[in-house]
């Protein structure tokens, strides 16, 4: 199942059975299955492999969950600060020989909140509801020390309001909402997922498409030593915006900071996943706010951001700093 955002904490007579309301983790989704031998196999949505990156997980789905078991959940990680870090999974999953050490020194979680078969049984067609009861005879007894979780559910909207900003300080990246009636169906978007948005400011670095068209920014922040860094790709710009910021932004001359081409993970996403983004460098002078979700890593957001206004009336030491 895949979830469609939308920008509201829904009723609960939203959802034809009513609605339950879950934290949406920041991590990697992945399926967790045990076969009728016992074995473990945990593997993206796209059926990547995770059993050697996370081997304390697969070691504990071994332990806790019976042969014929299959979940759908995230892997996380909690920082030494309670804050998920998402830095952590994707170092270990490029670690290499250092995955074994990165499973003692950065050990993970899997947040499960979904149970697809049980004792064999396809569980898919049954409602959220009886789905959610077995998956809570499962792991609802699991010791905190227990590596394979369970997800917190309400079917209080209040409640998910207070999690919603409570959850936040945790790196929470918002809320799931689902139809308690609902089927498991692979593949299709019949969730919600309602993220946190903040409105900021950056600077435009950089254009793809022409200067004269824009069709996304390339957006920046100073750190503390002067340095301008790359900190958001927008989606799309409306043509309305395009012509607006065509009529301001000014190509760059040889002093600009940036290379010609930036590597993908500049624009949200693994690094080396996608070919180099080319793009028009510009003068670093126009200011621009910004809408975003709470996924940032190391200064820079994770996801594209979407363009909201030029901001005429700041300059660039207006701007908050480089991971601000």
């Amino acid at each position: 199942m895949l979830a469609t955002t939308i920008d509201h904490i829904p009723p609960p007579q939203a959802c034809p059975g009513g609605c339950r309301y879950e934290p949406k983790f920041d991590g990697f989704r992945a399926v967790a299955l045990v076969d009728e031998d016992g074995a473990v196999h945990l593997t993206s949505r796209r059926r990547t492999r995770f059993n050697d990156g996370f081997p304390e997980i697969v070691a504990a789905a071994g332990e806790q969950l019976a042969p014929g078991t299959v979940l759908d959940g995230e892997i996380v990680r909690w920082g030494d600060d309670g804050r998920l870090d998402f830095g952590a999974l994707q170092r270990r999953h490029v670690a290499g020989r250092r995955r074994a050490e990165f499973a003692r020194t950065e050990p993970c979680h899997y947040v499960a909140f979904d149970v697809l078969e049980s004792d064999g049984a396809d569980l898919r067609p049954r409602p959220l509801r009886e789905r959610r009861t077995v998956l809570e005879a499962l792991l609802g007894d699991a010791p905190p020390s227990a590596r394979v979780i369970l997800t917190p559910q309400t079917a209080d909207a209040g409640e998910a309001e207070l999690w919603f900003d409570a959850f936040a300080a945790q790196g929470v990246e918002g809320l799931v909402v689902k139809d308690a009636d609902g089927a498991y169906l692979e593949g299709r978007r019949r969730w919600w997922k309602v993220k946190r948005r903040i409105t900021t400011e950056a600077i435009v670095g950089g254009v793809t498409g022409t200067r004269q068209a824009p069709e996304s920014l390339i957006l920046g922040r100073y750190d503390t030593g002067g340095r301008l860094r790359v900190v958001a790709r927008t989606t799309p710009l409306p043509p309305a915006a395009r012509t607006s910021l065509a009529e301001v932004l000014r190509n760059a001359g040889p002093d600009h900071p940036w290379p010609a081409e930036l590597p993908a993970g500049f624009a949200g996403g693994p690094y080396g996943s996608h070919p180099p983004i080319r793009y028009v460098r510009t003068e670093p002078e126009i200011v621009v706010e910004m809408s975003a979700d709470a996924a940032v890593e190391r200064g820079r957001w994770r996801h594209a951001v979407r363009f909201v206004r030029i901001r005429p009336d700041l300059g660039p030491d207006g701007v908050p700093m480089f991971g601000a």
